[in-house]
């Protein structure tokens, strides 16, 4: 299997959103993208001489608009396309008024801009995952945390892993990785785990949603559960004293300026302008004073 990164240069921004070409008897996507961006996605498919009606199926790591808001419009392009998805999230690609409105919340104005519509995708094309080792050539991994139906998909024979969110945001060879924790969803000791799971796999390579494809899927692994516990630890001592405001706006402006060490500034605003490590604090908040109420 030849696996081919695709920028979907989601909103004009290049390195934001990664979507993966499978090649070989059965073509496949990993994580189509939203709506907004299928004009990129369809533009590096051609650019491998591949259309959507050639697709045998498309794998959704989760369903968060980023990832899989433009999967009903590719089965308007091929009726017989299949959807490998978690089972608790296929009745939201099969029916997503509630996904749409709790994402609209989220972005509010900038939400179509960014996203675009969402159309469902019909019960006979979904594959409701349901604990299979294997599809399609591809070993499934649970990796719960970012949410609690989040999926990996790992190539065993090339040693690349599709993570989707699951190792994080790495917007630059070599940055850091970025743990995405936006609300309502996020668990932190599912996540704490997922990540001593994935460092464990032997991959050789990862390839992120956000964005690309990096080295040593161990050691992002490793750092990322490290970050991950210190910003819980962090978000922790804003709530006993008081300084929840201060501290997000503090730790959305560090996460940009330690990024922006290893990417032009201007990208990284943009990009964080529309994915806010802002929000990603307010998630954690939201964790632990959820925790906190039992």
């Amino acid at each position: 299997m030849e696996i081919h990164p695709i920028d979907v240069e989601h909103d004009g921004l290049p390195g934001a959103i990664t979507s993966y070409l499978l090649l070989g008897d059965e073509p496949a996507l990993v994580d189509p993208g939203p709506t907004a961006s299928l004009g990129g996605l369809k533009k590096g498919m051609a650019a491998h001489g591949v259309h959507v009606r050639d697709l045998k199926r498309v794998f959704l790591t989760h369903v968060h608009l980023d990832h899989a808001g433009g999967t009903g419009h590719l089965v308007v392009d091929n009726h017989d396309l299949e959807v490998v998805v978690h089972e608790a999230g296929a009745p939201h690609m099969a029916d997503p008024d509630k996904l749409v409105a709790s994402t609209r919340r989220t972005f509010g104005d900038a939400h179509d801009r960014l996203w675009g519509p969402m159309r469902a995708v019909p019960v006979d094309n979904l594959v409701a995952w349901d604990g299979k080792a294997k599809i399609g050539g591809l070993r499934v991994l649970p990796t719960p945390g970012h949410i609690a139906h989040h999926l990996a998909f790992l190539d065993e024979k090339n040693g690349t892993l599709l993570s989707g969110d699951s190792l994080g945001i790495v917007l630059a060879r070599g940055a850091p990785g970025h743990p995405p924790t936006p609300p309502p969803s996020l668990d932190v000791p599912a996540w704490e785990d997922t990540l001593d799971l994935l460092a464990s796999v032997g991959a050789e390579r990862a390839g992120v949603a956000h964005a690309g494809l990096h080295d040593d899927p161990t050691g992002r692994a490793v750092q990322l559960l490290a970050r991950l516990r210190e910003v819980t630890r962090r978000a922790k001592v804003a709530l006993s004293e008081g300084t929840v405001e201060e501290e997000g706006e503090r730790y959305a402006l560090e996460v940009r300026d330690q990024v922006a060490t290893y990417r032009d500034r201007s990208e990284v605003d943009r990009y964080f302008d529309s994915f806010s490590a802002q929000t990603d604090w307010n998630g954690l908040i939201f964790y632990l004073e959820r925790r906190a109420r039992g």
